[in-house]
């Protein structure tokens, strides 16, 4: 995944197992929040990649945390 200078561009680049794809998307308000890189490499979960693809701040994405109900006395 690469951004742009400006922060409102980025491209991505796999491989879908048939061959190497690019998407590229430009932002037409606003920019992509991107994480800071530690080595160079980035590490992020599939909801936070969603969210950075979406234009949003990927840093409130959050894991889904069980509640537990509790138990009514008898």
């Amino acid at each position: 995944m690469f951004r742009a200078r400006r922060a409102d561009r980025i491209k991505l680049v796999f491989w879908d197992g048939t061959g190497v794809v690019l998407v590229a998307k430009r932002l037409e308000d606003g920019e992509f929040r991107w994480p800071k890189a530690q080595d160079a490499v980035l590490h992020l979960t599939a909801a936070q990649l969603s969210e950075l693809l979406e234009g949003l701040d990927w840093r409130r994405v959050h894991a889904v945390r069980e509640t537990r109900v509790p138990a009514l006395p008898s």
